[in-house]
Formats: C-alpha cells, sequence, structure tokens
C-alpha cells in the first residue's frame, strides 16, 4: 500500500464504500482532467479491496446458533452467499 493510501486501512467500511461511491460518481460524470482520474481510479481500487476485506471479516465473524441433536445448542458459520 502507498503511503498516499495508508489512510484507507484505518477507515471504516461505511466510510470506504462512500468514497468509493463519490469516485464512481466521479469518473462517470467524465469531466476530471485525465491525470487526476488515473489517480482517483487507482484509490478506487484501493478503497474496494479494503471494503472486500472488511466484509470478510465480517463473513467469518457472523455465526449461527443451531440445536444439534442432542438438544445443545452450538454456534457454526453462517452462510451468507444467497
Amino acid at each position: 500500500m502507498t503511503d498516499s493510501h495508508a489512510d484507507i486501512a484505518k477507515m471504516s467500511f461505511e466510510a470506504a464504500l462512500k468514497e468509493l461511491e463519490d469516485i464512481v460518481q466521479q469518473l462517470e460524470r467524465g469531466d476530471v482532467e485525465l491525470e487526476k482520474s488515473i489517480a482517483i481510479y487507482e484509490r478506487g481500487a484501493a478503497l474496494r479491496a479494503h471494503c472486500e476485506a472488511r466484509l470478510k471479516e465480517a463473513q467469518l465473524k457472523v455465526e449461527k446458533i443451531v440445536l444439534g441433536a442432542d438438544g445443545a445448542a452450538k454456534a457454526e458459520p453462517a452462510e451468507l452467499d444467497g
């Protein structure tokens, strides 16, 4: 991670997603100079990777409580893919 993207690691998922949405809007409008477009695209890629990592962390933490055959409660990973 470059120094210009070091702050991303400290961002919450919501803050990173909001900034990523702002970047997408700027790029879609097409009113940004080429060099700035490249720079914000690179930041957007770093933000996307950060968001994906935060989601993966959250997925690993989420568990569901189920009752075993013996009636005892236990936790197992939740299936979040659908």
